[in-house]
């Protein structure tokens, strides 16, 4: 969707949620049913647009990319990680594989010396938020969306990176990001398939959940950090490399113009 298109639905959406908080009013006392329609109706439009990974009408976040070979995009999440990420780094030359680290600006700020590893190994670095805020950054005003940017963006410039990459908190978008995004020269970007560590007790269920319908051009995503189960940290992008590579897939970074929907 064009720049003017996501200003529409923004207003769209925001116009259609105060209008059936209104109604609801009104009606509420003559014909309580539809009040309760007309009072949670738009939000749960608005929600799908925020939280839905496969909802591209506020953002647009590219899910494949276009490849007539047996490729797939290896996207890592949350470093970088004083313990995951030299070994991460070692496993992926093993392997000849490059992926994409989206990383936490403060997490950078504490470990520059990893960002500049990162690049150096021929990997790409790219921009996770500062300070990963989980929870509220749906709801986050258009100042606070500009500053996790602005605040990421500056830690990986001092580390001598310049992403034009980025990937909000799981997934979860903002009324305001598509605007924030172009003003700064980010593309956002989705995935096709993640891991859901958090979830697993075993790297191989990670990989099962990683690798389900693996075809060409997908995205995956797998998380780096303490977030992820001690017994599954490392491992699990392990497994999934030496699956790939058992199916003859290599993992590349695809140029932006092969992003699709």
């Amino acid at each position: 969707m064009e720049a003017g298109g996501h200003s529409q639905l923004v207003w769209f959406l925001i116009t259609v949620n105060l209008a059936g908080k209104v109604a609801a009013l009104l009606v509420g006392w003559t014909a309580p049913a539809a009040a309760l329609a007309l009072w949670f109706g738009p939000d749960a439009l608005l929600a799908y647009h925020l939280f839905a990974p496969a909802a591209q009408g506020l953002v647009r976040m590219p899910r494949r990319f276009a490849t007539g070979r047996r490729e797939v995009w290896l996207t890592i999440d949350d470093g970088p990680d004083p313990d995951d990420t030299p070994r991460l780094l070692d496993l992926l030359a093993v392997h000849g594989a490059r992926a994409t680290f989206f990383v936490i600006g403060e997490m950078a700020a504490r470990h520059p010396d990893l960002i500049r590893a990162i690049a150096a190994a021929g990997h790409e670095v790219a921009h996770h938020t500062h300070t990963h805020p989980l929870a509220s950054f749906w709801c986050a005003s258009p100042a606070r969306v500009g500053w996790e940017l602005d605040a990421g963006l500056g830690v990986l410039r001092a580390a001598g990176v310049r992403p034009t990459r980025f990937r909000p908190p799981a997934g979860i978008k903002n009324l305001w990001l598509a605007r924030a995004l172009r003003a700064r020269g980010l593309t956002c970007v989705g995935w096709s398939a993640r891991g859901l560590e958090r979830w697993c007790s075993a790297a191989a269920q990670v990989a099962d959940r990683a690798l389900r319908g693996l075809a060409p051009g997908a995205i995956l995503l797998l998380h780096e950090g303490p977030r992820v189960p001690a017994a599954i940290r490392v491992e699990a992008i392990r497994v999934v490399l030496d699956r790939l590579r058992e199916q003859g897939y290599q993992c590349v970074v695809p140029r932006s113009e092969k992003l699709v929907g």
